[in-house]
């Protein structure tokens, strides 16, 4: 895949208790639906969820998460075969169910690899893997990502993306703090994705909801654009779109 250009990565949560309830398909129907939004308005990966992570969550079971990536993945390899699909686990077995039996193309581990199997199994699998800093402020997050980069390089994996975990063991001080220093995770050299669709730190300091976060986050999509970020993960696809052709655009001109 090709990052010189930053894309969008479209959310597809299959769970019944994500945090926003407008990105939950359950059923085939809206799998289809949801799919075919995703690639319309200009998406560029599938991201697949199929156990919630939002705080305060119980998890779905293994066997749950499973059950539900089948019908999912299934119906995404039917309707869009070429696409590039993520699963977002953070469970090794998981990981190699959706690479083995459907040919996910990305790992998305919320987790930083807290499973001490899972850098041996995406390394075995050969996909790219997202590690996310659970970290609460940028120098525990750096010095994380060196560590764990470290031991996914010592397993044999080459393609890593980094998340700095925006909503994951932050506050939403430090949340903030972060993002105005997201430039300086360019030191690792590796392409970062961001994810802070309609996520608490837009509605809690703006004093909504999740379903009107959708102005603050592409206020902040934008910011994580102009300091380096390769990939958006996001709920609204076309305005993430819309972000990444306009920051774009600034960029080829001022060259």
């Amino acid at each position: 895949m090709d990052l010189s250009s930053p894309c969008v990565m479209g959310i597809l949560n299959v769970t019944p208790d994500s945090f926003f309830a407008g990105s939950r398909q359950q059923t085939e129907q809206e799998i289809v639906g949801r799919v075919t939004d995703i690639v319309q308005e200009g998406g560029a990966i599938i991201d697949v969820g199929a156990c919630s992570t939002r705080p305060g969550a119980a998890f779905a079971t293994q066997e749950e998460e499973m059950e539900r990536l089948r019908l999912a993945l299934s119906v995404v390899r039917r309707e869009q075969p070429d696409m590039p699909l993520s699963v977002d686990t953070f469970r090794p077995e998981v990981a190699r169910m959706a690479v083995e039996e459907y040919g996910a193309d990305i790992i998305n581990d919320v987790s930083e690899g807290d499973d001490p199997t899972m850098f041996r199994m995406v390394a075995r699998l050969g996909v790219p893997y997202v590690l996310t800093s659970v970290q609460p402020d940028l120098r525990t997050t750096l010095l994380a990502f060196a560590t764990k980069v470290q031991q996914l390089r010592d397993y044999g994996q080459k393609c890593i993306i980094l998340d700095p975990g925006f909503g994951f063991g932050k506050t939403l001080e430090q949340n903030y703090q972060l993002m105005d220093n997201l430039e300086k995770l360019q030191v690792m050299e590796l392409p970062l994705l961001v994810g802070i669709s309609r996520k608490s730190m837009i509605y809690k300091l703006l004093e909504t909801s999740p379903t009107e976060a959708l102005n603050g986050t592409t206020v902040l999509n934008t910011i994580a654009l102009m300091k380096g970020a390769s990939i958006l993960r996001v709920h609204d696809v076309k305005e993430a779109v819309e972000c990444c052709k306009i920051v774009n655009s600034q960029t080829v001109n001022s060259k």
